[in-house]
């Protein structure tokens, strides 16, 4: 019974110094402080389209569904304060789902001290659904936005690109804490996480911000899963194609000013690798320059819902 359900998950979560009144009520009460910013974002992952239930074990789905939305946070430099999960899951077995579902998110919301404040459940004859909407809160910094880039910026990335569906896109880090410190020490332009693609999601900061982008191929960080995937595919695709439009990397995309990037680069302050792939341009677009400083236009590629 979902009363019962709402009951355990009471007892199980507990208390939280954000969370005044959370899982029974109406509504939870979330105190985001009377200096702060409130960001909040909201992923949904559907079965057959995010991942295979009859493939992955749902602890793992779990957490990515967490995971998804604490990079979108990351990419605004927030820090996670709480967030609301809605499950819509099948009859059959539905109650063993939601216990392995949870198993594999709350570990993860303890590890970035996010109150998980209520949600909602239920059950149909469709697929697993999962939707969390999550709420942060930004520094003095500010909230980091895809709108900001200028031209003569670099584009830096933290992190390896491609070949992210041998398994990384359950077991990625989202880049929260590295958010955090790089927007307070350092000035930050804009920003995004890659969770479409490479391409696909730095061409969507440059639009935002109003100018292009030149990629530098050869310095662009590639995953040694891109590699084995292209491998394994052998159908012409190269690790380099990966790296560009794989998606669901959730490394972040930064745009940075050149004195600041070319510090970052040289302090390389995180556990994971900072590399300046770019540099933002006037001119609308996305390009790509090779060694030789030859200059051609890229088409941005990744995932995109289809929509009729």
């Amino acid at each position: 019974m979902e009363s019962d359900w709402i009951a355990e998950l009471r007892g199980r979560i507990g208390p939280h110094s954000a969370v005044p009144l959370g899982i029974g009520d109406d509504a939870a009460i979330v105190e985001l402080g009377a200096q702060s910013a409130c960001v909040v974002t909201v992923d949904m992952l559907t079965d057959g389209v995010d991942f295979r239930l009859d493939e992955a074990d749902p602890r793992r789905i779990g957490r990515k569904a967490l995971a998804v939305n604490l990079s979108d946070l990351a990419a605004m430099a927030a820090q996670p304060v709480a967030g609301v999960v809605a499950l819509a899951l099948p009859r059959n077995g539905g109650m063993t789902l939601a216990h392995a579902l949870y198993d594999g998110l709350l570990p993860l919301a303890e590890r970035y001290d996010l109150a998980i404040a209520g949600g909602d459940t239920n059950s149909w004859d469709g697929p697993l659904v999962i939707s969390i909407t999550l709420l942060g809160k930004v520094g003095s910094h500010g909230p980091l936005r895809r709108q900001g880039a200028r031209p003569g910026d670099r584009v830096i990335v933290t992190g390896a690109f491609g070949g992210s569906i041998l398994g990384r896109h359950f077991d990625f880090e989202p880049r929260v804490r590295e958010a955090l410190f790089l927007a307070e020490r350092y000035d930050l332009h804009a920003g995004i996480d890659v969770s479409d693609g490479l391409s696909l999601d730095l061409a969507r900061l440059a639009t935002e911000s109003g100018c292009g982008a030149e990629l530098w191929p050869q310095a662009i960080p590639i995953a040694d899963d891109a590699r084995r995937l292209a491998e394994r595919l052998a159908d012409g695709s190269t690790a380099m194609d990966h790296a560009l439009a794989d998606g669901e990397d959730f490394e972040l995309i930064l745009a940075v000013p050149p004195e600041e990037a070319d510090r970052m680069i040289a302090e390389q302050p995180l556990p994971v690798p900072l590399t300046a792939i770019g540099q933002f341009v006037q001119e609308p677009g996305l390009w790509q320059v090779d060694a030789a400083g030859r200059k051609s236009p890229l088409l941005p590629r990744g995932f995109e819902h289809q929509m009729t």
